[in-house]
């Protein structure tokens, strides 16, 4: 199931080389990492819900997610030093090309009237974020298995420092962008 992988070193390498008109093969545009994070808010006070999401992240990505914990209590928010405050893993290698393979392919156009993912995402810096509104959409995800409907924000970080080249990254790659601009 690397076919994005394949696609990229056959394919996309060519592509990027003639349209951006970069001549060392080192410095073309590739992907990093990809980070899936939710925010807990209300139910971070529930250990049960918090771990709940971890494994539900867990299944989605296929690596363990692990619950991350607050740096400095602040008295606004409620919330104390150590207190639980949201779930993130990290993709490289084999896991970062198996998932977006599956958000692209199979869950992405699982949306009810999607019209693709927003183009204002990027950084300023080559990298790329956009929230998903549950977790419904993954086919790993059984509904009678989840406590509570959640979504998730994922940030795949981008080689190069440009937005433009890593926007023709993902295009490439057949990320399904929002008409328009």
């Amino acid at each position: 199931m690397f076919a994005l992988k394949k696609k990229y070193n056959d394919e996309i390498k060519g592509q990027l080389k003639n349209e951006l008109n970069i001549q060392n093969p080192m410095l073309l545009p590739k992907l990093e990492k990809i980070v899936i994070s939710v925010g807990a808010g209300d139910y971070a006070k529930d250990s049960k819900i918090m771990q709940n999401i971890a494994d539900t992240i867990s299944l989605i990505a296929g690596q363990k997610a692990i619950i991350t914990k607050a740096k400095k209590s602040v008295a606004g928010f409620k919330m104390r030093e150590g207190m639980p405050v949201g779930v993130k893993v990290t993709l490289r290698g084999k896991q970062m090309y198996n998932f977006l393979e599956k958000l692209i392919v199979i869950s992405l156009p699982r949306v009810k009237d999607f019209r693709g993912v927003p183009r204002n995402g990027f950084d300023g810096r080559g990298n790329y974020s956009f929230g998903l509104n549950e977790q419904l959409m993954f086919p790993e995800v059984v509904y009678d298995d989840i406590m509570v409907t959640h979504g998730m924000n994922i940030t795949i970080v981008t080689s190069t420092q440009d937005d433009k080249e890593a926007f023709k990254l993902l295009e490439l790659f057949g990320m399904p962008f929002a008409k328009g601009r």
